[in-house]
């Protein structure tokens, strides 16, 4: 069974989860440790996340993370030593081929969600595309954009929240459903959801809140993925530093998910 059958298929959910940028050999190898065991711990797929490029800055001063050629070099790294499928972000057609080499799963941010060309021709490369609901989109809309990627139907759609007034996000979790209803795996972006966009030079957040609207997003039912970004240190992330989960937080909440999920499955 191919990776986008296992995920659409799992009896609970799967997990994708890094820090946001692709940063030093210690972050990394520290978080594929921890992803690796919480794996095999819980028998749940997991997915490696990190961005080469930051596209989407709050300020001119933002880390924007390594580049293309490094970024990718390193997420190879951990694809090849602890074993785990990666993702990451295409912002641009140039980058798409390149990404595809190395990456099971590329991922559409969300204020690219409505790129037609650049979801065209990241589905011609035949990989996995997680598309970002935008904070502007209303969730049905992600029906049209799903279908941007003609042949290649293997898509995720993912909740990350709508803009709300300034410096915030809210969730709508009817849209979990509404997407659901698509026919393809939905994944909650936990903390981004959490972010307090543009508030200052860089982003803000509550990722204090993340236990409770992933197990919230679990007990809906329809929701097949967890999005969270987490670090060691989230104080010294070189990006979204205020919304990444600490790494030694990640398996309690996980667990505590599962057990959510399982009461599902009995009812």
């Amino acid at each position: 069974m191919d990776l986008y059958q296992k995920l659409k298929t799992t009896p609970a959910f799967f997990l994708i989860a890094g820090p946001c940028v692709v940063e030093n050999d210690t972050v990394m190898h520290k978080v594929a440790e921890t992803l690796v065991q919480l794996q095999e711990e819980t028998g749940i797929i997991v997915v490696f996340k990190a961005s080469y490029k930051k596209a989407n800055r709050s300020s001119v001063d933002s880390y924007m993370g390594p580049g293309e050629e490094e970024g990718l070099r390193s997420l190879e790294h951990i694809k090849s030593e602890f074993h785990l499928p990666v993702l990451t972000d295409v912002h641009e057609r140039i980058e798409v081929e390149a990404a595809a080499q190395i990456c099971d799963i590329l991922q559409i941010p969300a204020f690219l969600c409505r790129q037609t060309e650049l979801i065209q021709a990241t589905a011609a490369t035949g990989k996995i595309i997680n598309i970002k609901k935008g904070q502007f989109m209303a969730p049905e809309d992600m029906q049209q954009t799903a279908l941007k990627a003609g042949n290649n139907q293997q898509i995720l759609l993912t909740e990350r929240g709508t803009c709300f007034g300034y410096h915030n996000l809210v969730v709508d979790f009817r849209s979990f459903s509404i997407m659901h209803s698509l026919g393809y795996p939905v994944v909650y972006d936990v903390t981004h959801s959490l972010q307090l966009p543009s508030a200052g030079k860089v982003s803000g957040g509550n990722p204090e809140f993340a236990p409770m609207m992933a197990k919230a997003a679990i007990a809906t039912g329809k929701v097949q993925g967890l999005f969270i970004e987490t670090h060691p240190e989230p104080e010294q992330a070189l990006s979204d530093a205020a919304s990444m989960l600490r790494l030694n937080m990640l398996a309690p909440l996980i667990k505590e998910c599962l057990k959510i999920a399982h009461l599902k499955d009995n009812e």
